[in-house]
C-alpha cells in the first residue's frame, strides 16, 4: 500500500513577506499587481478574510479591502526558499513531484514509519529552518493527499487511512475532485450531483456517456482510486507570455504590435531551453473590458507569426467590439513520452 503525501505551503509568498516585513503582519496583505489593473499573485489570510484571492484583478480586491497592502513580487527569494524546502523533502523520499515552488508530492511508501509521523516531521523542519508553516494531505494516492491537504489549513495536516476512504468520498463534495471547475460544477449541480455518492449511482457506461472519455476519469476519481506513481521528472507543456494593459485597448493595429513583442519573448525562451522539443501549436488569449476570455489556438509545427496575426484576428471578432484588457500568446509544446497535455494560460 502507497504512502503519499502532499505538502502545500501556507500562503507562501505572502507569508515570506510577512516573515521578512515585521511590520505586514497580522495585516491584509497581497502579492502582485504593480497597478490597478494588474492581477494578485497571492493573498494573506488576512486578505482572504475579506474575499481577496489569487488571480483577482487589483482593484477588485481594493473595492473587497480598501486597506489592503500590495507588495511587489520577490520571485528571486521565493525560488531560494523554494529550493530550501525542496531540500528538506529529499531528506525523507527519493520520488519527488513537485507541482510549483509551494507544493510537492512525496512517495514515503518504503518507510515503515507512519505517514502521519513523516508529514509532521517534515512540517517542523520546514518551519525551524525557513520560520513559514505548511499544511499536509496523507493518503494512499495522490488525488486523496491533495484532497486532505486542505481540509486542515493553515499549519494541520489530514491523514486518509486505506480503510476510511469509501467513507471519506461518500460526502465529499464534487467540486473537491480534479478538475471539476465552477462550470463543471454548475453542470453537475443541473443533474443532481453534488457528492461523490450522487456520481457513484452511475455506471461506467452512463458516466462515459454523459461526460464522454473524462467521465471514466470521473467514475474513479469520485471512488477515490488514483493509480497515478509520484514522478520526479514533470516536462514543460507550453511557454507563454502575456501583458495587461494599462487601458482598454480597441485598435487591432495596437494588439498586433504587442502581440509581436510576445511573440518574440515566446522565441527566445523557446531557443534557450527548448529547442530538443517540438511546438505542436499556437496559442493566443485575449481577456477583454468585461472580463471574459477566449482562447484560440490552431496546430502548428513553429512559431508562425501569421499564424498568430490569424488567431489574433479570430479573437478579437469573438468580443463583438469589446476592448481588450490583456493579451496573451504562447505555443503548446508535443509530448513527452505520452504525456497528456495541460491546459495553457
Amino acid at each position: 500500500m502507497r504512502k503519499i503525501i502532499h505538502i502545500d505551503m501556507d500562503c507562501f509568498y505572502a507569508a515570506i513577506e510577512q516573515r521578512d516585513f515585521p511590520e505586514l503582519r497580522g495585516k491584509p496583505i497581497a502579492v502582485g499587481g504593480s497597478s490597478r489593473r494588474g492581477v494578485l499573485c497571492t493573498a494573506s489570510y488576512e486578505a482572504r478574510e475579506y474575499g481577496c484571492r489569487s488571480a483577482m484583478p487589483v482593484f477588485k480586491a481594493m473595492e473587497l479591502c480598501p486597506q489592503l497592502i500590495i507588495v511587489p513580487t520577490r520571485f528571486d527569494v521565493y525560488q531560494s526558499v523554494s529550493a530550501q524546502i525542496r531540500a528538506i523533502f529529499g531528506r525523507f523520499a527519493n520520488e519527488i513531484e513537485p507541482l510549483s515552488l509551494d507544493e510537492a508530492y512525496l512517495d514515503v511508501s518504503h518507510w515503515s514509519t507512519s505517514g502521519s509521523s513523516i508529514a509532521s516531521e517534515i512540517r517542523r523542519q520546514i518551519y525551524e529552518e525557513t520560520g513559514l508553516t505548511a499544511s499536509a494531505g496523507v493518503a494512499p494516492n495522490k488525488l486523496l493527499a491533495k484532497i486532505a491537504s486542505d481540509l486542515n489549513k493553515p499549519n494541520g495536516q489530514f491523514v486518509i487511512q486505506p480503510e476510511e476512504v469509501e467513507g471519506f468520498m461518500r460526502d465529499l463534495p464534487v467540486s473537491k475532485l480534479w478538475g471539476v471547475g465552477k462550470r463543471m460544477q454548475e453542470k453537475l449541480e443541473r443533474q443532481g450531483i453534488r457528492t461523490c455518492s450522487d456520481m457513484q449511482k452511475l455506471n461506467k457506461i452512463q458516466m462515459a456517456k454523459r461526460f464522454a472519455r473524462w467521465g471514466l476519469e470521473l467514475y474513479e476519481q469520485c471512488r477515490g482510486i488514483d493509480h497515478r506513481a509520484v514522478t520526479s521528472h514533470r516536462s514543460r507543456k507550453s511557454i507563454s507570455k502575456e501583458t495587461t494593459f494599462s487601458e482598454d485597448i480597441n485598435q487591432v493595429e495596437v494588439l498586433l504590435r504587442v502581440l509581436r513583442d510576445l511573440l518574440v519573448e515566446v522565441r527566445e525562451s523557446y531557443e534557450e531551453r527548448y529547442l530538443d522539443r517540438k511546438i505542436k501549436s499556437v496559442v493566443v488569449k485575449l481577456k477583454f473590458a468585461d472580463f471574459t476570455r477566449t482562447t484560440v489556438e490552431r496546430a502548428a509545427v513553429e512559431i508562425d507569426e501569421d499564424l498568430a496575426r490569424e488567431l489574433l484576428a479570430e479573437g478579437f471578432e469573438r468580443g463583438c467590439g469589446k476592448s481588450v484588457r490583456l493579451l496573451g500568446a504562447g505555443v503548446r509544446l508535443a509530448d513527452e513520452e505520452g504525456e497528456e497535455q495541460l491546459e495553457i494560460f
